[in-house]
């Protein structure tokens, strides 16, 4: 695997802020490790809190452009799909990926900036699943739902895997994913209601007629796993 010079940087600028914390150390420093000059730190980093994290615009392109395939008809495995490059690339980073969380952890502008980095992700998941949920009147909402608990879901496994308690995340994100996205399937699998009219009927009697059917099925079948926004089509 070929080193790049922001590899460089970046090994460099992980070691001194383990070595000396992240005030301590100068961008100074950091070029002198890397055996770079201040022009090349620039080229790559605007400031020196940009060499903590991943490139977080270049993996929301590859998030947004795997999502942009996606349809209403194929959102849970677009969101798997998605949120999977998002875990590979911290699967990637290795131990450079859990220096960043410790050091995260203890000072507090990092703490700040990675926290919108997630709010950045989340407003692209819900972004796609608004398109994807049509004109419903609670689109927004169920968008936002879903793309909070991908997120979570996200972020629980990368935690677990992070602390080094979890040496299968994939597995472990695959299965998260499944209540995340209410596929989990604990107990008898959810009842499946199919309404038939023949008649051109009124949009929101269907709609009541549905909602019976479902809450009928739901309390003949009990243990069923309750669906959530991504599963309605």
């Amino acid at each position: 695997m070929t080193v790049t010079t922001r590899d460089r940087l970046v090994d460099a600028a992980m070691a001194l802020f383990s070595e000396r914390g992240f005030e301590a150390t100068s961008i100074e420093d950091v070029v002198a490790r890397a055996g770079t000059g201040r022009t090349t730190f620039f080229r790559h980093f605007p400031t020196k809190e940009d060499v903590v994290f991943p490139d977080h615009d270049g993996l929301l392109l590859q998030v947004d452009a795997r999502l942009a395939t996606g349809t209403a008809a194929t959102a849970s495995t677009a969101l798997r799909e998605a949120g999977g490059l998002v875990l590979e690339h911290y699967l990637a980073e290795g131990d450079t990926a859990r220096q960043r969380y410790r050091l995260t952890r203890s000072v507090a502008p990092l703490r700040q900036r990675e926290l919108a980095s997630v709010h950045r992700y989340f407003r692209l998941f819900a972004g796609h699943l608004r398109g994807w949920y049509g004109e419903s009147p609670d689109a927004v909402l169920r968008a936002e739902l879903t793309a909070s608990a991908v997120i979570t879901a996200h972020n629980h496994v990368l935690r677990a895997w992070l602390h080094g308690d979890d040496d299968e995340p994939r597995a472990r994100f695959a299965a998260a994913l499944d209540q995340a996205l209410g596929t989990a399937s604990p107990g008898a699998a959810a009842p499946l209601a199919v309404v038939v009219r023949g008649d051109a009927s009124d949009v929101d009697a269907v709609v009541a007629e549905v909602r019976r059917a479902l809450l009928g099925g739901r309390q003949s079948g009990e243990g069923s796993a309750p669906a959530t926004g991504s599963d309605y089509r």
